[in-house]
């Protein structure tokens, strides 16, 4: 697949996921905005219900008082009759002086005659007359209830007139028959928002601006006095989004596919990387196997030439050219198949005590005319003196030689190859040694990769260096088998500097 199908692919699939995402946070923004204004409204409808049940009370309170002052005094009622041409007037007045006339016209001896007869007549009159005194009564009980309320009520405490328990229960119960069953905190204030009382556990600072929820308690009062119901709830935010808790699944499973296709595009260039990297390995490989078996090839040839049998300075030549040549071939099949061992885990080291100044002194002096043939020099400072590490000999000359011959590979044509090998001891038992040169350096970017499979850097492409990008990821490997370290400075166009750190063998 082209990187830019990938890229394609995964700006659509990106614009799908955000498309889907702000719908989501969209509906679910909705569904919370109707959910505040319903228990808002919930709310309000409920302090209103606990306000007039509070006047309720407060009405129910003068009645009975009125109702007891009754109960403890008589009716004092006087019926006058007074008779004239016209007939006989009853006149009323009741114990709390209202007065009422009542007048029965015709002759009034017809009338006594009518009351003393016991017919239906009086019967009827009878009733009539209880149910007006029934109606007076009563109209007159009711007046002085409510000139009691609007002349004495605002002159209560508060505390009377809403009590804690009372103001508990009336919300308790006005909130549960709407279902806002949540818990609740409470205060009443004066008008100069002086708190009253309140509930154990009401604190002000609990109380924002959108939780907090207040009521007028008795607001036809006359003097002005007013007293204020306030009402928060700690749990508001708990109880709003837990009615859309189904929404959680919803986006769990969004991320989750979210993940999974960040997961992907990542394996695609991952594995578009890869690719690259094999068709590079592949043609690198081309050219150093390339190399040694024209070399071989072409010494072969020389075999059948008569005249090179006849000569033993040629044999010799051409016998040299095929070992080293073979050597070179079998080196690189050897590090492919030792890095491939190594990742299935089926290689083995044969580790032994070795004196790490002599066997580096030894590839020093072995690499010497390698170094000198492109004009440049190296040294060695091999100062530790105690040098003595349980290693694998060959991998461990390998790493070395491998350092080595990249310094080479990668020299400034500019100026003179300069390469310096030096050893010294560490505490902690740690043997320390250093492979530094003057070469073209590593840029940043390409310092974290450089100990990959295959990676090369940018500069390596050039014709004249090559490599399957295994060199550094085999050294990587041997010394962290080796339980050592390996680290790396470099400055793009100054050198570069590999430090290695060992443990001293505990013999």
């Amino acid at each position: 697949m082209k990187k830019q199908t990938i890229w394609i692919l995964t700006v659509l699939m990106a614009i799908a996921f955000v498309g889907l995402l702000c719908i989501q946070i969209f509906y679910m923004k909705n569904i919370v905005q109707i959910r505040y204004e319903q228990f808002s409204q919930g709310v309000r409808q409920s302090l209103v219900a606990v306000g007039m049940r509070l006047a309720q009370d407060e009405a129910r309170h003068f009645l009975e008082d009125e109702v007891r002052k009754v109960e403890t005094s008589s009716l004092e009622t006087s019926i006058e009759p007074a008779a004239n041409l016209e007939g006989i007037k009853y006149s009323f007045t009741t114990w709390t002086g209202l007065e009422a006339d009542l007048t029965i016209k015709g002759s009034v001896n017809e009338i006594n005659k009518l009351q003393t007869s016991g017919g239906m007549a009086s019967h009827y009159q009878s009733v009539q007359d209880a149910y007006r005194n029934r109606y007076l009564y009563q109209k007159g009980l009711l007046d002085d209830v409510i000139l009691n309320i609007i002349s004495k009520a605002s002159a209560r405490p508060i505390t009377e007139r809403a009590d804690s328990a009372r103001v508990r229960l009336y919300l308790r119960q006005e909130l549960d028959t709407l279902g806002l069953k949540v818990p609740f905190e409470f205060a009443v204030a004066n008008h100069a928002g002086t708190i009253m009382y309140k509930s154990p556990n009401y604190r002000v600072t609990d109380a924002d601006r959108d939780n907090m929820f207040i009521q007028p308690l008795f607001p036809n009062d006359v003097n002005g006095t007013h007293n204020y119901l306030k009402v928060y709830f700690p749990t508001k935010a708990d109880y709003i989004f837990s009615s859309i808790s189904f929404m959680v699944p919803a986006f769990a499973f969004t991320f989750i596919l979210l993940i999974i296709f960040v997961y992907t595009i990542f394996v695609a260039f991952r594995q578009k990387k890869l690719t690259e990297i094999k068709n590079d390995f592949i043609n690198n490989m081309t050219h150093e196997f390339k190399t040694p078996i024209s070399s071989i090839s072409l010494a072969a040839q020389m075999l059948n030439d008569q005249t090179v049998r006849k000569s033993p300075a040629m044999l010799q030549q051409i016998s040299s050219v095929i070992t080293d040549e073979t050597k070179r071939l079998r080196f690189q099949v050897e590090k492919v198949l030792q890095l491939s061992m190594f990742d299935r885990k089926q290689s083995t080291l044969r580790l032994e005590d070795v004196d790490a100044n002599a066997v580096i002194y030894n590839i020093v002096n072995t690499f010497k005319l390698k170094v000198e043939k492109y004009g440049g020099s190296i040294s060695a400072s091999l100062d530790a003196m105690d040098a003595i590490v349980n290693v694998d000999e060959m991998h461990f000359t390998n790493v070395i030689f491998n350092l080595l011959d990249n310094a080479v590979k990668y020299r400034d044509p500019e100026r003179p190859l300069k390469l310096t090998v030096s050893s010294r001891d560490l505490e902690h038992e740690r043997l320390e040694i250093c492979v530094e040169d003057n070469g073209i350096g590593i840029r940043r970017d390409d310092l974290k990769k450089i100990f990959e499979k295959f990676y090369r850097v940018s500069t390596g492409n050039r014709h004249d260096v090559k490599g399957f990008g295994l060199g550094l990821a085999y050294v990587k490997k041997m010394i962290d088998e080796l339980g050592g370290t390996i680290t790396v400075q470099s400055e793009f166009g100054a050198g570069t500097k590999f430090i290695i750190i060992l443990p001293l063998s505990k013999n």
